[in-house]
């Protein structure tokens, strides 16, 4: 594992070695995730460390991922220095001096997919919302910074097998890469995302309690998302939320502005080492 002093990864190591595997479970709230965690109710995800408590860079789906892809990942809640902050992506054209930090990579381009492209990977976007769905314009912009980009109906929200269909569909994709090819896949799970009534039969509305059943139901898909990248070869993860959800707190409904539940998220980041043959 490549890890420098207190588990601190050192992104240097892993670029060019590692493929890369961004996960965002979108609009999954951070008290959610960790109460899950804590009952084991998330079994998959569990085994790959706890979860930490972050700011989101953004309060909904577009901001907080165009922040993201800029290598402005979720902080640490705790750190109040913004000096101190862990950082794995850093672009050599912004901010401190244009120096990178340390066990930070520097990135050329203008995102961290651009930056993965010049390093020699393949970049990959499975899509989920509609800003992902390159139907319209505006839902062209984020996937069209992949060289390869997906999206069909049945990843939107709205379809309760959603996150079946898009591991599914991720899961062939990556069987049908070239052996020794290194690639960076990135998919918007789009399950917890308003409307997650349907997880909990007979129910008519929206909840925390429908959002932590939308959970369980992404964790236990995601196991084979990371078999395919283990037998795949050693793999680095993301994995997190792009921004929270409310559902009645203090009044507000859902996201896009700024709120404790909307603005505090669950982040986490781990090696898959690869299958030995």
């Amino acid at each position: 594992m490549h890890l420098n002093g207190e588990n601190v990864i050192d992104m240097n190591q892993i670029v060019g070695q590692y493929n890369i595997l961004f996960v965002c479970i979108d609009s999954l709230r951070y008290d959610v995730a960790i109460r899950e965690e804590e009952q084991g109710r998330t079994p998959v995800l569990n085994r790959y460390g706890k979860w930490r408590e972050c700011q989101a860079p953004g309060n909904f789906t577009y901001p907080s991922h165009q922040a993201m892809f800029a290598g402005f990942l979720p902080v640490d809640s705790k750190v109040r220095d913004m000096k101190k902050r862990e950082k794995l992506f850093f672009s050599e054209d912004i901010g401190m001096g244009r120096k990178a930090p340390e066990d930070a990579f520097c990135f050329q381009g203008s995102t961290i997919v651009e930056g993965m492209e010049r390093e020699g990977y393949g970049t990959y976007c499975i899509g989920g919302l509609s800003f992902f769905d390159k139907r319209t314009d505006i839902g062209k912009v984020m996937p069209g910074y992949f060289q390869h980009s997906y999206w069909n109906p049945s990843f939107g929200c709205k379809i309760k097998e959603s996150a079946t269909n898009q591991i599914d569909f991720a899961v062939r994709k990556v069987h049908e890469i070239p052996e020794g090819k290194l690639i960076m896949m990135y998919i918007n799970i789009s399950a917890i995302h308003y409307p997650n009534y349907f997880y909990i039969e007979g129910e008519k509305h929206d909840s925390v309690e429908t959002h932590a059943a939308a959970l369980r139901y992404v964790d236990g898909e995601l196991d084979r998302l990371f078999e395919a990248f283990q037998d795949k070869g050693d793999t680095f993860c993301i994995c997190c939320s792009d921004h929270g959800t409310c559902y009645g707190e203090d009044g507000y409904l859902y996201h896009g502005f700024n709120h404790p539940v909307v603005n505090t998220v669950p982040y986490k980041h781990f090696l898959i080492p690869g299958q030995k043959a």
